[in-house]
């Protein structure tokens, strides 16, 4: 039985990645420190290790006779982590390096790492293309795509397969509803099914594209079977329906029968205006589909976070720098 080690196993991704490798016949193993997820969302057949992926020791011992290695684990604040850049660095680039050390010290054969589209930073055309010079505009994409630098240089060194994956925006069921610092459509839903009015950053016309997990699993499961993959780096997730955040209120406005209107509040620095990418490579070398459109995605996230209830906003992350750039919804915990 193929063995796969997955890191952040309790959270949103990594879950729905675990429940994927078990309906496959693989035997899993899984770690996760529990600060960005919850262990309600652990398959009771995966083999479980509450640990931080920074401990390299811990690392080495939980992969041990492991084939496969899927990490996604990481404090993936895009915006925030301009202030925290020590802690969301920490665990987004040292994270992957333990990991990483800890997969070659076992000999692992195949290595596959969910990056994310911060990669890109600000493009001067749309929609990105993996084939473009990354140029990130915030600590946290620098920490990803710095980590992808080490992962080709490592992996290739010590022959193992590698695959990089850039998924953009996931939503669906699990994710993570009570983290004031990201997960837009996450935190709408929580606010408007409490009848509180969501906030919108500028003028809530930054458009995006929205990746349902169900998706994005199809992708990643792909790229853990294939083996013609090794090197490649590919998005994962929609280019179709492009939408502001403005249009998302309105969706979101729509299902729930909501009444109120959002709070505009001042843009947040360093967002990124326009930001899509393309899924022509995912569709050649994993076969991609959209098969939840946009609405429907919704939908399902909605249904699973009124089954599990409101829960007010954990802000559980230091904010290192503190400054008149800061947003005042942060530092006064406005959300």
């Amino acid at each position: 039985m193929t063995k796969i080690f997955i890191t952040g196993v309790a959270g949103f991704l990594g879950s729905h990645v675990a429940d994927r490798m078990l309906e496959l016949g693989y035997e899993v193993v899984g770690v996760d420190n529990l600060v960005g997820g919850f262990m309600e969302n652990v398959n009771p057949k995966v083999t479980f290790y509450e640990a931080d992926c920074n401990d390299l020791e811990a690392m080495k011992k939980y992969m041990k006779g492991c084939d496969i290695v899927f990490h996604a684990a990481c404090t993936a604040h895009d915006g925030f982590s301009l202030f925290s850049p020590y802690y969301i660095t920490k665990n987004t680039f040292e994270n992957t390096m333990s990991v990483l050390s800890a997969a070659a010290y076992n000999k692992v054969n195949k290595f596959i790492y969910c990056s994310s589209m911060a990669r890109y930073g600000k493009q001067p055309q749309l929609p990105y293309t993996e084939d473009m010079e990354c140029m990130p505009v915030t600590p946290y994409g620098v920490a990803k795509y710095s980590s992808e630098l080490v992962i080709k240089q490592v992996c290739e060194l010590n022959n193992i397969n590698y695959t990089i994956l850039v998924p953009h925006n996931i939503i669906g069921p699990r994710q993570n509803y009570s983290d004031p610092f990201r997960n837009v459509a996450a935190i709408m839903i929580n606010k408007m099914l409490k009848g509180e009015r969501p906030i919108i950053y500028g003028d809530g016309e930054q458009k995006r594209t929205f990746s349902f997990v169900g998706d994005c699993i199809s992708c990643i499961e792909k790229a853990i079977t294939l083996d013609n993959l090794n090197g490649e780096i590919i998005n994962i997730g929609p280019d179709e329906e492009f939408v502001t955040i403005n249009q998302l209120f309105n969706e979101l406005k729509d299902i729930l029968d909501f009444k109120g209107e959002p709070i505009y509040v001042k843009d947040r620095p360093n967002e990124v205006k326009l930001a899509t990418c393309s899924s022509d490579k995912a569709r050649k070398l994993l076969g991609y589909k959209t098969n939840t459109t946009l609405r429907e995605g919704l939908e399902e996230m909605v249904e699973d976070i009124k089954n599990k209830g409101t829960k007010d906003f954990n802000y559980i992350y230091e904010i290192e720098i503190n400054n008149d750039k800061t947003p005042d919804t942060w530092k006064n915990k406005l959300i």
